[in-house]
This record gives C-alpha cells, structure tokens and sequence, in this order.
C-alpha cells in the first residue's frame, strides 16, 4: 500500500469564498502513483471547509446568501438577539465556524483507475468562512 500526502496554502482575499481545487487534488493523485484508493481532502483550520459539489457561480452564491441566513456575521456577543458567544473571547468569527460546521470539514474521493471517480459535475471546492490569511488543506492519498 502506497501513502502520499500533500498540503496546499490558500489565501482567500474576501472573508468568504470558494475555489475549486480538483486540479490541485488530480495532480496529488497523479504524483502519487495510486491506482485504487482513497483520497481524503481537508480543511486545517476551523473556520474553512472542504465540499464537493457543482462548478457554478449561480449556486455558489446561492451558498453564500443562504450560509450567511442560517449564520450571520454580523449577530454581535448577545446571545438574547442571535450573538455569538465565541465573539466575546475578542473574536469576530463566531459566524465562520457555524458556517464550516455546516459545509463539512473533509470529502473521501474513491480512485480508479488512477482517478478521482467523480459522478457527473462533482468538483471539490475549498470554502473559506474567515478569509484574508494563510490557510492549509491537507490531500491524503491511499492505494495501490
């Protein structure tokens, strides 16, 4: 059995956003020789995600409009109108991580054939919920 292990650095400019990492995951696949297996795709920090879905802008703003519904940035430290406990720590991202809880932390991705076995549209999107700084997404590969 092979492991193969790659990490990326994003830095997403604006508080929220998405970006398609499928190639930087396909070519993790590629270096890594494996032809049946596994890929784990995670976010290392807990105010991002990563998820599969859909490469359309559309919904990614749909993503955003409804992310920010269930859990507002701008809810305050009182609790009695919808703040954030976590906000009173100094914090102001309490928002970013109810909004990874939601999205998820990690995708499993079968290989075959020495590729990612998509089904039809599937990519895989890092999500940042707390942007403007350093960020690691760790690709853990597994196989033979």
């Amino acid at each position: 059995m092979k492991s193969h292990r790659v990490t990326l650095t994003l830095h997403e400019p604006q508080r929220v956003g998405f970006v398609n990492i499928t190639p930087d995951v396909e070519e993790a696949v590629e270096a890594s020789g494996v032809q049946e297996g596994l890929c784990l795709v995670n976010a290392m920090h807990i105010t991002a995600s990563v998820f599969i879905n859909d490469d359309e802008p559309g919904l990614h703003e749909d993503y955003k409009r409804w992310l920010e519904h269930l859990a507002p940035f701008n809810a305050g430290t009182d609790p009695a109108r919808g703040g954030y406990l976590h906000n009173r720590s100094g914090e102001d991202n309490g928002d970013a991580h109810h909004k990874r809880q939601i999205m998820g932390r990690e995708v499993v991705v079968a290989i075959t054939k020495g590729r990612l076995d998509f089904g039809p549209w599937e990519q895989i999107f890092y999500g940042e919920f707390d942007g403007r700084r350093d960020k690691r997404v760790l690709i853990k590969i597994i196989g033979a």
